[in-house]
């Protein structure tokens, strides 16, 4: 297969747009407009819906995408391996992370890595709903949980703290609970489709978070919003210290049942496919992203 031809492929998926993505390989539009049909051809199937207006990707497209991108990176891969084409770290790099984690930290520094780095493009994906990195044909995603996925390979970024907190106007109005049954009777902020968290203390028995039965006062998939939401003293909620520790130093947030913390083997780790291969562009955000916000890790600076 014409690698060239995929990465021409690719570069038109991600830009939309056939004749500048030709013009990045120095092809005319004629010229690669022939050889994403060659290669249409050789796979079977239309890749790129064209029109007047503007180029898509078809079903087929999308579905061809990771495996285009991992044909390239294994490519780049065996010839820097052979000390063969450009040595420095190149390309888009396409990341997925928490967009509560990013905004906090990760957008900040971004504009250093991108002087630091001038000849890799990044295309973010920040959302608190999880994104399925090797269908979206991602490089590299951050996750604050236990990896359990055996098709991924894990860097730790930091340990992930979680306790529970409320405003002290909630508190105030509703009383503080001070055993784990008491949580019953107060209002929870959880976070959509999550599952119980076991909560465990020394010499105290454990506890599950939210909850059982207990009727949610507010549900959302956004880690700011609630945050937000237990500072207007809405009600309970569970969040990782790195969310909250301003507002905990400041006052805006206490925490609650001080003595129980969730014990669930979660961090924060940055993955990636065990298919893909660990190009220059991944390992350097990787270095750079454990540099500036873990070890130890920045909101414990």
């Amino acid at each position: 297969m014409d690698t060239d031809a995929l990465r021409l492929f690719v570069m038109a998926a991600d830009l939309l747009n056939i004749s500048a993505a030709g013009r990045q390989l120095g092809l005319s539009p004629a010229v690669s407009g022939a050889r994403l049909a060659k290669l249409e051809q050789q796979v079977g199937a239309d890749l790129l819906h064209r029109s007047t207006r503007k180029v898509s990707l078809s079903l087929e497209g999308e579905e061809f995408l990771p495996f285009a991108r991992e044909i390239l990176a294994q490519q780049d891969a065996a010839f820097a391996a052979l000390g063969r084409g450009n040595t420095d770290p190149t390309g888009t790099l396409r990341f997925a992370a928490s967009s509560t984690f990013a905004q906090l930290y990760i957008a900040p520094v971004l504009p250093e890595f991108l002087q630091r780095y001038p000849k890799i493009n990044l295309d973010l994906r920040f959302s608190d709903t999880q994104t399925n990195l090797i269908a979206g044909g991602y490089d590299l995603a951050l996750r604050n949980f236990a990896i359990e996925d055996s098709t991924m390979i894990g860097r730790k970024l930091s340990d992930d703290k979680r306790i529970l907190c409320a405003a002290p106007s909630y508190l105030k109005r509703n009383g503080v609970p001070r055993t784990p049954d008491e949580l019953d009777a107060h209002q929870i902020i959880a976070f959509v489709n999550a599952n119980p968290r076991t909560l465990k203390a020394d010499q105290k028995r454990a506890c599950v978070f939210p909850p059982a039965g207990n009727q949610h006062r507010l549900v959302c998939d956004d880690g700011a919003s609630m945050r937000l939401a237990a500072q207007a003293g809405i009600g309970i909620a569970m969040s990782s210290i790195w969310s909250i520790h301003q507002e905990l130093q400041n006052g805006s947030l206490v925490r609650v049942l001080p003595d129980y913390e969730v014990d669930d083997g979660s961090a924060i780790w940055l993955v990636y496919p065990k298919s893909n291969v660990l190009t220059a562009k991944v390992r350097v955000f990787i270095d750079f992203l454990i540099e500036k916000i873990g070890s130890p890790p920045v909101w414990e600076r």
